[in-house]
């Protein structure tokens, strides 16, 4: 763990700075994203975990309570974890893992996850593969549905694997 790291929930002063983080990164993670997530998180729909280092912004992960994705239905899915690039490799994203683990083993004896194909997502697949997360047995899933064999999908976010893992 590294000195100064806080992880706590979003908070209403959150999300435009989330957004300028990753608007600084050229990705599309608009504040409206974060101010549904803050509606989410009061509906008790979704959990978000922030983690700050000397209290500026590191990263994020969330918790969907009732996954969209069929097959885990009454299995809590990991959602959306993200660590500033500048940042990772420290134990920042362990420990918003860590967190989030144990905020579902608090309800669930099972979480789910999935991760995107392409090479961006190469240090979460590792992660997760090392922290005893296993694929579902479904293959590849596109929007959260299974692709048939043949079929011709577009490797971007929506092409991901689906992992689970048993908590306790």
């Amino acid at each position: 763990m590294i000195d100064g790291l806080e992880i706590r929930p979003l908070r209403d002063d959150d999300p435009p700075v989330i957004a300028a983080a990753f608007e600084e990164l050229g990705w599309p993670k608009p504040e409206s994203q974060y101010r549904r997530y803050l509606g989410e998180q009061d509906a008790g729909t979704r959990d978000v975990l922030v983690a700050t280092v000397d209290g500026a912004y590191a990263g994020y992960v969330t918790v969907r309570w009732e996954s969209p994705y069929e097959p885990f239905s009454g299995i809590p899915e990991i959602q959306d974890f993200n660590v500033l690039p500048k940042l990772r490799r420290r134990g920042i994203g362990s420990a918003l893992m860590d967190a989030a683990e144990a905020l579902v083993a608090e309800r669930s004896a099972v979480v789910g996850i999935g991760v995107g194909l392409y090479p961006d997502y190469g240090q979460a697949q590792r992660m997760y593969v090392r922290r005893g997360y296993l694929p579902d047995g479904r293959g590849l899933i596109y929007d959260g549905r299974q692709v048939a064999p043949m079929e011709m999908i577009r490797n971007d976010d929506s092409a991901t694997l689906m992992f689970t893992k048993t908590l306790r």
